[in-house]
């Protein structure tokens, strides 16, 4: 699954890496961007538009709203078949922009808190499907959800799953509203190559969802053998 991460690029990098006007002043930097929060989206058009939704997805018809059990991942195998997902893969989907993803690897009884991250550096964007859920009132909720896959070889020792990264050239394609096809679209949800990626251990601090502070994304000094 992928439950945090981080997004700590600036907003003019951003902007000029996904093609959306770069011009907000609601932006800064995210340490440990956890569920039902407000994350920086970025969906087709043109030109592409960034904007924040909620971490997990309310589907429109939903009863309960925003008091329903958060759909913060879909998984890859099912997301075309699932009634709260298949609606927004065929019509409504999005990045999800991150510069690093943390997975908590088991070791004996312990859980050590990971960080993984492009081996440049670089920002990413996940696969992101999203939902406009509208209440009685009239008053509307944006929000999106990660769709996941099997881990890669980098990733399997840590989890099990890993958060589904998309290429930057099949960014344009991801969100291509007048492609609808979801035996094509789901096509592109593979795990990312691993030799593209770097995981290593990061500070317990990670693991309460108030400690969104810088320090929580350095890299654990390594004992002595």
């Amino acid at each position: 699954m992928c439950g945090r991460y981080s997004l700590t690029s600036s907003l003019s990098e951003l902007a000029q890496r996904f093609e959306f006007d770069g011009d907000r002043d609601d932006f800064r930097p995210r340490y440990n961007v956890s569920p039902t929060q407000q994350v920086l989206t970025v969906v087709g058009g043109e030109p592409r538009r960034a904007g924040f939704m909620r971490w997990g997805l309310i589907p429109s018809w939903s009863k309960d709203g925003p008091s329903s059990r958060p759909l913060i991942n879909a998984r890859a195998e099912t997301v075309a078949e699932k009634p709260s997902f298949r609606d927004s893969l065929k019509r409504r989907r999005c990045l999800v922009l991150a510069d690093g993803f943390y997975e908590w690897q088991k070791v004996g009884d312990a859980k050590r808190p990971m960080r993984v991250t492009m081996r440049t550096g670089e920002p990413f964007a996940f696969a992101g499907l999203w939902s406009k859920w509208t209440d009685s009132e009239g008053i509307s909720i944006s929000s999106c959800a990660v769709i996941t896959t099997a881990a890669n070889d980098l990733l399997t020792p840590i989890h099990h799953r890993m958060p589904v990264i998309l290429s930057e050239e099949v960014e344009d394609l991801w969100l291509d509203t007048a492609l609808d096809d979801s035996q094509t679209l789901t096509q592109f949800l593979e795990p990312y190559p691993e030799d593209a990626l770097e995981a290593y251990e990061v500070s317990p601090l990670v693991n309460s969802a108030s400690n969104d502070i810088p320090e929580v994304t350095a890299p654990l000094p390594q004992l002595p053998i």
